[in-house]
């Protein structure tokens, strides 16, 4: 059985007992952490799908913290004497992968009053469909358009009422 995670911007294959360097993760020596699974395969099932797959958890052990090798980046302009090296030494985490296929316990769900729908319809929206307003409407002397009372601007053409 094997697994494909997702973390530090990578994709991953683990099984049982694999150990591998990933991006520095936010934990101590002797931690376990939770990876995130984006495909299972238990022989002859395959489960791609990322959202089932995520309901299955993969367990791994902090095993170190630790830089990477030295990477060079030399920066070079040809006929400008334009030379730049820096290095750099990405944080890494050493870790070992503990179990695969472990069923993510659900958290209970507090159930939420359903909030009710509560359509009001603006005079502007009540306008445009025709409909009965309460109060009075105004007319637009450059398009005719109907437009709330209160509006100070048409609602089609953009023209001062008054």
């Amino acid at each position: 059985m094997y697994a494909i995670v997702k973390t530090g911007g990578k994709q991953y294959k683990v099984a049982e007992g694999d150990k591998l360097n990933i991006e520095k993760l936010d934990a101590q020596v002797g931690d376990t952490v939770a990876l995130e699974a984006i495909c299972i395969v238990d022989g002859d099932k395959v489960e791609a799908d990322p959202a089932k797959a995520a309901k299955v958890e993969v367990i791994a052990e902090v095993l170190e913290q630790f830089k990477g090798e030295k990477a060079i980046v030399f920066k070079f302009k040809k006929r400008k004497n334009y030379k730049r090296k820096n290095g750099h030494r990405q944080l890494l985490t050493r870790v070992e992968i503990k179990s695969i296929g472990a069923a993510k316990k659900k958290a209970a769900k507090k159930e939420e009053p359903a909030k009710e729908a509560v359509e009001e319809k603006t005079v502007e929206a009540a306008v445009e469909a025709d409909e009965a307003v309460e109060g009075d409407v105004q007319f637009c002397s450059k398009c005719g358009a109907k437009n709330a009372a209160d509006a100070e601007f048409c609602n089609k053409c953009g023209a001062k009422l008054g």
